[in-house]
């Protein structure tokens, strides 16, 4: 089962896939956001494409819990991938995952340039992957 991981913003859609098995998840591409029904083809044609069966979405949830005005922007929008898509998709706590893609990155000596090109569909793939692993991990 494939599942796309989502990090959405204002002007770029962050985009990761997993592998077949869904044990790990890869950066795939950024949306360049244009308008809602462009956004939702991108969207849909990756889908098909990769024949994805759930998605997850980051949720920029403030870092004493509470929802701002970004979240209720997202939860927006899952609301609408869940009707343009029929698929299962569920908020996934996205705080901290841009910054820690940019340490990272920064660690890596990767150019300014080159991380602003990368920093979204890797964030993607830190949401998903967290998603991932925390669907692994045995509950106690």
């Amino acid at each position: 089962m494939r599942i796309m991981g989502l990090d959405v913003g204002k002007k770029t859609i962050g985009v990761a896939i997993s592998d077949e098995n869904s044990i790990t998840a890869q950066p795939l591409k950024t949306v360049m956001r244009a308008s809602r029904d462009k956004d939702m083809k991108a969207l849909k044609e990756t889908i098909r494409e990769f024949e994805i069966e759930s998605i997850v979405v980051g949720l920029p949830v403030n870092m004493d819990g509470t929802y701002g005005p970004q979240s209720q922007l997202v939860l927006k929008f899952i609301e609408t991938l869940k009707t343009e898509t029929g698929l299962p998709v569920e908020p996934w706590d996205e705080r901290l995952s841009t910054i820690a893609v940019t340490k990272v990155l920064i660690e890596g000596d990767i150019s300014r340039k080159k991380r602003k090109e990368v920093v979204d569909k890797m964030a993607a793939s830190y949401i998903l992957q967290g998603y991932l692993d925390s669907k692994r991990r045995p509950c106690s």
